[in-house]
């Protein structure tokens, strides 16, 4: 006869469009969930699911087994874990999943040895829709022995994950991040120009997505965001300008540091700036399309 493990009591902090997906995807696999938001009321309608939401950080924490931090940024994280502090008890599984770039990462590294948490870098790869589905790609870096805790997690929200280290102290996970996200940035920057270019120019862009189809210039995410624009979905986005203008700046930061210069990074998230700007902070980051006209 062999002994089961319990489920995993999991706390979500963060319930915007990635967070509450995840939080939806582990009660969805039968894990006790609790959940806090910043606003209440946008974690409200995850009752409904089986979650449990909290009024505060640390009524969120208390019992939890595994805490998933994803938030806005590194000082959002790290204020609402400094809230969650008298809630949680030493060896805790800290999933920090925030996008915080390297000196926000540094800042939560030295809290959770601070708190004796069992810190766990852990960013994720995909949107809105995979995150639904239970099938974005987790990115982690932490110790094996957080792991009975944490495997059931990961298997909940993701269909894959990559360890990248056994410890998080380095940051490996949010490093191979950012490098991920330069590329979809860049990726994203290009379809939105290259179809203002079309606009500009009289050319049907349709044209240009049937003129690249089935060849080497032609890939998924070129189709996924050039949907958004002719199609006019980039409401609810699956990644909003303001976050992405967020993620580029800590991108150019890194590489900074790293005596590495991004021009195209930094362009970009000039672009992001203007887009939200004109308006478009809050709908699809594909909305840099709009960042090359004139309001």
């Amino acid at each position: 006869m062999t002994d089961t493990v319990p489920a995993p009591t999991v706390s979500v902090l963060g319930t915007g469009i990635m967070g509450a997906a995840m939080a939806r995807s582990l009660a969805r696999a039968g894990l006790s969930v609790r959940a806090w938001n910043r606003t209440r009321a946008k974690a409200e309608p995850l009752a409904a699911h089986g979650i449990t939401v909290c009024g505060t950080p640390a009524e969120a924490v208390r019992g939890a087994d595994v805490v998933i931090t994803m938030l806005y940024d590194g000082p959002a994280a790290l204020d609402t874990m400094r809230a969650a502090a008298p809630g949680l008890r030493p060896g805790t599984v800290w999933a920090q999943s925030t996008t915080a770039g390297l000196d926000g990462f540094a800042h939560l590294a030295a809290h959770a040895r601070e708190g004796g948490l069992v810190l766990v870098d852990c960013p994720v790869l995909g949107t809105r829709q995979p995150a639904e589905e239970g099938k974005l790609t987790v990115l982690a870096a932490g110790p094996d022995e957080a792991r009975p805790a944490l495997d059931p997690v990961l298997d909940a929200i993701g269909s894959r994950t990559v360890w990248v280290a056994d410890d998080a102290a380095g940051a490996a996970a949010t490093r191979l991040k950012l490098v991920i996200n330069s590329w979809v940035l860049t990726v994203t920057h290009g379809t939105a120009e290259a179809l203002a270019l079309a606009e500009g120019l009289g050319v049907d862009a349709r044209l240009f997505l049937d003129a690249v189809a089935g060849g080497p210039l032609d890939m998924g995410y070129l189709r996924a965001k050039a949907g958004l624009l002719l199609d006019g979905g980039l409401i609810p986005p699956s990644f909003a300008t303001t976050t992405a203008e967020k993620d580029a700046r800590l991108i150019v930061e890194a590489g900074r540091a790293a005596g590495v210069r991004l021009d195209v990074a930094a362009a970009g998230a000039e672009r992001f700036r203007r887009a939200a700007e004109q308006g478009h902070g809050d709908e699809d980051m594909a909305a840099s399309y709009y960042a090359s006209f004139e309001k």
